[in-house]
């Protein structure tokens, strides 16, 4: 997918899966991969986003494994690039999203479970009410993209 055609800043939202792998301090092929990825985007002045919902997830099973290095890159992260809190606005449409996902027989979680996806989902469509691009870099874009444009963090390209 290529982004950035027009010129504009392209609000990119982080999910779980790439977060991942920036805030692993083991140095695979693919969180190298994923950092020279991230080195591109900011290089191409995209704005990079850290949505509160994602932190949560993902501070809450490093924080569980015990994983310190983890933490502390993903504390450092967060002050790096543009984090985006939870907001009563957000929970409303990520309410829409749950709510309409099951009347179409297409929920994205049990429902007795916290549905993280729609309330990221919310929180990247909170970012388009001023008009600008927005897309979800994700390891699972099957749930995100029936509610915002998502894409595996490898298909976007500026």
């Amino acid at each position: 997918m290529l982004l950035n055609a027009l010129g504009t800043c392209l609000n990119i939202v982080l999910d779980s899966g790439p977060m991942g792998l920036l805030t692993t301090p083991t140095m695979s092929s693919e969180t190298v991969a994923c950092e020279e990825w991230l080195a591109k985007m900011i290089s191409a002045r995209h704005r990079i986003v850290l949505p509160e919902i994602i932190v949560y997830e993902l501070r809450r099973e490093l924080l569980r494994m015990n994983k310190r290095k983890s933490l502390e890159r993903l504390d450092n992260f967060k002050r790096s690039v543009s984090f985006h809190p939870l907001e009563t606005l957000a929970m409303d449409k990520a309410a829409e999203f749950w709510a309409e996902s099951r009347k179409r027989g297409k929920p994205t979680a049990s429902e007795k479970a916290l549905d993280v996806d729609v309330i990221l989902a919310a929180q990247a469509w909170q970012l388009t009410l001023d008009g600008s691009p927005v897309i979800i870099a994700t390891t699972n874009r099957k749930h995100l993209a029936q509610y915002v444009p998502a894409e595996h963090w490898k298909a976007i390209h500026s």
